[in-house]
């Protein structure tokens, strides 16, 4: 039988005979190979960026800068909708976003939040412009509304909670066989969207749960949230901090970018999984 290199070095290892720089080549082969598994992103919604508000542009040019400095080895960064506020006249807003994310050093992945589907004045970006600006990518398979890439075995939804013109939101009946078609594949699955799935700040206004929490939620997490494979839920819209399970799925609300901890440290998320295993925390910009 041949021998490979790896076959060599196992029968070395247990004779006991094995070159201490062989050893050392081999752990470090063992971690290179660990690290080209891991998946590893960041997460950032409600940045809320506005034309009208200088401090708010300068804030994501900020965030390219750190991202690029502190962050070199991310598979991909997630914008998980209001991204842009939407109220000027066509679409200038939206392209300063698009233009100021494409200095990342990686693919940018972009969901809607109500923002985006909640134009005003009328005239400004609507779903389809959105759709040709920002799911323009060879990496997203893109079906209706919604989008999936897959990395590293690892399945990716981008899905869209939007209602047009509201600030509430729901799966549609699409969105839902979408999501439940690609969990089905198999893959380790990762979702996102806008609207939280359960109201963890325990408001008690009904007006405010109906506009904040994902409107069919039950029904979302009866249809999808029993997959096992289904690991990881990001969501936004509150701006509020929370990480919790639902049905064994790590359940996570990452703070609005819009809510600085202070000047020039604004809130993301970066997350790594490895083996299914996840591992996140928020981190904050750094003027660069």
């Amino acid at each position: 039988m041949k021998k490979t290199r790896r076959t060599f070095i196992k029968s070395a290892l247990a004779l006991g005979v094995l070159p201490l720089s062989l050893v050392a080549e081999e752990k470090t082969q063992s971690k290179k190979e660990e690290k080209d598994r891991t998946l590893r992103f960041i997460h950032i919604t409600d940045s809320h960026m506005d034309l009208q508000d200088e401090e708010s542009v300068d804030a994501m040019k900020n965030m390219v800068a750190f991202v690029n400095k502190e962050y070199t080895n991310l598979d991909f960064v997630l914008f998980g909708g209001d991204n842009f506020n939407n109220n000027v006249k066509g679409n200038k807003d939206a392209l300063v976003f698009k233009d100021i994310i494409s200095k990342l050093h990686c693919p940018s992945l972009v969901i809607r939040g109500n923002k985006e589907a909640n134009p005003k004045p009328n005239d400004s970006i609507h779903l389809d412009e959105f759709k040709s600006l920002f799911l323009d990518s060879k990496l997203v398979t893109i079906e209706g509304k919604d989008w999936l890439i897959e990395k590293k075995g690892y399945t990716i939804l981008g899905l869209d909670s939007c209602i047009e013109g509201k600030d509430n939101g729901a799966y549609t009946k699409e969105t839902i066989a979408f999501a439940k078609k690609a969990i089905k594949k198999g893959n380790p699955t990762i979702m996102m969207n806008h609207h939280p799935y359960t109201n963890y700040w325990n408001e008690k206004d009904e007006k405010k749960i109906h506009k904040y929490v994902l409107n069919n939620s039950d029904e979302v997490q009866k249809e999808l949230f029993s997959y096992k494979n289904l690991i990881l839920t990001l969501s936004g819209h509150k701006h509020i901090d929370s990480v919790t399970k639902i049905q064994n799925v790590e359940t996570v609300v990452t703070r609005g970018f819009v809510r600085p901890l202070d000047l020039d440290q604004y809130p993301m998320r970066y997350v790594e999984i490895l083996d299914n295993k996840i591992n996140h925390k928020l981190i904050y910009t750094k003027e660069v």
